[in-house]
């Protein structure tokens, strides 16, 4: 068959075929280098994707949750004793007289900061995910609509100039343009809007007894995919344990009564400190199941953290406040606020979690990739054998090999030499026998340079091979020996019975 030409080689190419040929080498390196590879893959995917990460099950990464809290606790401020009713809901208080002394609501989605005051009753009840417990509060009382001058240090002043040309607005009014006495010493800029102004830089008290007040969570999750539910609270029947116990994270770890002092401990913060400037917690209550297993080994994990910006220092607005107003009539008709900015402690009741269960599809292709991921030993090998080791050039022979139809036929060899593979470049010769049938035996010789050591010695020919008579089936041709003596040449190779595999000694 002659070659292909070259403007029809690229047919010739995309039409070849490549299959696998199976080359065994013997060599201590490169098999220990490929089975603790193939061991490393095997460990990495029974002891991590299995064991660990649990591949061999489906997830359930929604989950649906319900959070519903109540704060209890009995506090002192400012001469008053607080209760439950004091601190969680502000009540609005109209009538002629004036409005009492200051109360700890728990709001919720109240506005941290700066932000402005709330109208009547916007501080939200208890009872959700999110709520502040307030520990201290700059009360503003008795404000009315008209002018008064401003609190604030920078709109100090001398002349109605100095009031001019700034911002029309303040942190309590909008400036009239005027400079007007604030005391018998200072002057400040003259303002419109609630008077008297704030003036939160007052030093307060702090109510530590909100350290001691208790925090029940009522937390119920359901994974849809699977249809499981189940709640943070103990089986039915221990009513009485519930109402005694106590969060602790080692001795009592799943009871849902926490102590707050315990919750900002465990966040890592001081109480005082915190209590004084405010912040934002954070309650995680994660439900990480293994359904393969019984209901009541599904059980949620709590832990704490701070959750308002503290990586920079110092941190831009550190704490956490909110403004809100409580309105009411004087006996004249004009209206009146009281304005309190309260800092305090929020806490956000954080659900999370996923669930899995025994499922034949993620099992099969974990299973699959475990077992496909073990050929990278031997792609490994192959890079050392090819690249590293000595014996690499006979390596790659071995390995690659091309062979097309009638090959032998286009080189110019003969039925014996295309079965022995002598071509006129290998340097080896050999004498070929046609048996009955067409049949070839080859029977080759020794290869140029298996001489003896001496020179001038003469080698004795072999002998002919006998022919075998017609119908008598020939004797097995003897294996390949290596003549005593011999000088290289003489291939080790083994050709095993199965078809293309070679075993290579290195």
């Amino acid at each position: 068959m002659p070659p292909p030409r070259p403007g029809t080689r690229w047919v010739t190419d995309f039409f070849s075929y490549e299959t696998t040929k199976s080359v065994v080498v013997k060599s201590w390196v490169v098999g220990a280098v490929n089975r603790g590879v193939q061991l490393l893959i095997l460990a990495y995917f029974i002891g991590w994707v299995f064991l660990h990460e649990k591949a061999y099950q489906v997830r359930d990464t929604v989950i649906e949750s319900s959070v519903v809290t109540k704060v209890k606790g009995i506090g002192r401020y400012a001469g008053r004793v607080l209760d439950t009713a004091d601190y969680v809901t502000p009540h609005q208080v109209r009538g002629r007289r004036a409005p009492p002394l200051p109360q700890f609501p728990l709001s919720d989605g109240a506005e941290g900061g700066q932000g402005g005051g709330q109208g009547d009753g916007d501080v939200p009840p208890q009872g959700t995910s999110v709520f502040v417990v307030v520990t201290k509060q700059i009360l503003t009382e008795n404000q009315a609509q008209g002018v008064c001058p401003e609190s604030e240090a920078k709109y100090h002043c001398t002349a109605d100039r100095d009031c001019q040309g700034k911002s029309p607005t303040t942190g309590s009014g909008v400036l009239t343009g005027r400079c007007i006495p604030y005391n018998g010493t200072l002057r400040t800029c003259e303002i419109q809007g609630w008077c008297p102004p704030e003036v939160d830089t007052v030093d307060v008290p702090v109510m530590l007894e909100a350290e001691n007040f208790t925090l029940f969570i009522k937390n119920s999750i359901r994974f849809p995919l699977f249809g499981f539910e189940k709640a943070n609270l103990p089986p039915p029947g221990s009513g009485g344990e519930l109402g005694r116990c106590r969060f602790h994270p080692e001795r009592q770890p799943l009871c849902p009564i926490l102590r707050l002092g315990d919750v900002v401990r465990l966040a890592g913060q001081d109480f005082p400190t915190l209590a004084a400037t405010g912040g934002v917690l954070g309650i995680k209550i994660g439900w990480v199941c293994d359904l393969d297993h019984a209901w009541e080994h599904c059980l949620p994990h709590y832990s704490f953290t701070r959750l308002d910006g503290l990586a920079r220092s110092p941190a831009p607005a550190p704490g956490y406040n909110f403004r809100h107003a409580r309105y009411y009539r004087w006996p004249d008709g004009t209206e009146r606020r009281t304005l309190t900015k309260a800092f305090g402690i929020r806490f956000d009741v954080l659900v999370y979690g996923n669930a899995g269960k025994f499922g034949i599809v993620p099992t099969l292709i974990n299973t699959v990739a475990a077992f496909t991921s073990i050929g990278v030993g031997t792609v490994l090998c192959d890079i050392i054998l090819l690249n590293f080791l000595k014996g690499a050039e006979y390596y790659k022979a071995r390995k690659f090999e091309e062979v097309s139809r009638g090959a032998g036929a286009a080189m110019g060899l003969g039925p014996c030499q295309r079965h022995l593979g002598v071509g006129a470049e290998s340097g080896h010769t050999g004498r070929c026998v046609e048996l009955a049938g067409g049949d070839v035996q080859a029977v080759p010789l020794s290869p140029p340079g298996a001489l003896a050591m001496g020179q001038g010695l003469t080698q004795r020919p072999s002998p002919a091979p006998q022919v075998p008579e017609a119908g008598v089936p020939a004797p097995p041709a003897s294996p390949m020996v290596c003549p005593p003596g011999a000088l290289g040449g003489c291939s080790r190779d083994k050709q095993s019975t199965d078809s293309g595999t070679f075993s290579l000694g290195l």
